[in-house]
């Protein structure tokens, strides 16, 4: 876990593991999974969920994505995510260096599979594609919450133009397998949140995950309530009868909680 935590370190391209203080963290890494965030850790959005910082942010690194290859390279990683803040000022809305790292870590790795999980870009085609055409394993983008909390939750996205993204993914890269997340506990009802589960469905979503939602700091959303154990289980069981291929539903599941795992059982059922 030390050298891990020096690996990172000295990359200087930083987790959401360790940002975001994740409760998964030990785990993830100890299966040799871990998630980056790239494009620095200031984002062009204020989502009422997020603790990342809302400001002006730097310009991409062009160094960053050898930095994140070789990180990866000497962690030895078989499962890597790549994230990022929301980039609204570029003018590709940071797919490119979303590609340049794909293809560096491709380059180095190559036995290790490559997830991303990016902004919705605006539901943009030619930004979707460019990350496509560098061919990740898993595109993930996170639908978080149901349709009527999104102008609350997440005021500068749109519901529809997340599952737009995921659609358009399935459009480009038919056999890439979709994946997207839902926080509960911010005052959806369990109606909103089945329609969320078959709309993502509807788009070809393959995996969902489901967590509760935790309040980073009072200035932001409250949680409305927790849910139980055996509700997280009942998810996971509405999601199955809806026919994702792979789930991951409890109260400390995260976006990324076993990516490599659950990514291995959707290629398993390919």
């Amino acid at each position: 876990m030390a050298v891990t935590r020096q690996v990172v370190s000295s990359s200087r391209v930083a987790t959401v593991c360790q940002e975001a203080h994740c409760p998964n963290l030990m785990e993830c890494w100890s299966h040799k999974t871990a998630t980056f965030m790239i494009l620095g850790d200031k984002c062009t959005r204020r989502c009422r969920y997020c603790a990342v910082n809302t400001a002006r942010p730097d310009p991409p690194e062009p160094d960053e994505p050898k930095r994140l290859a070789d990180a990866v390279a000497e962690l030895g990683l078989r499962h890597v995510v790549i994230t990022a803040v929301a980039r609204d000022d570029l003018d590709d809305e940071g797919a490119g260096q979303f590609a340049a790292c794909i293809r560096a870590v491709r380059a180095q790795t190559p036995q290790a599979t490559i997830e991303v999980l990016p902004a919705d870009m605006h539901a943009r085609r030619d930004c979707i594609e460019t990350i496509c055409n560098a061919g990740p394993d898993v595109f993930n983008h996170n639908l978080e919450t149901v349709e009527r909390l999104t102008p609350i939750v997440r005021p500068q996205a749109k519901y529809r133009r997340s599952l737009e993204v995921l659609r358009l993914v399935k459009e480009l890269r038919p056999n890439m397998p979709t994946k997207s997340g839902l926080m509960v506990g911010l005052g959806e009802t369990l109606e909103e949140l089945h329609q969320a589960l078959a709309d993502l469905r509807e788009v070809g979503c393959d995996v969902v995950t489901l967590g509760q939602y935790l309040q980073p700091t009072p200035k932001h959303a409250p949680i409305a309530r927790f849910y139980t154990p055996e509700e997280f289980d009942a998810l996971a069981e509405t999601c199955r009868e809806l026919g994702f291929l792979g789930v991951a539903s409890g109260p400390f599941v995260r976006s990324s909680y076993n990516a490599a795992e659950v990514y291995d059982r959707v290629r398993g059922s390919a």
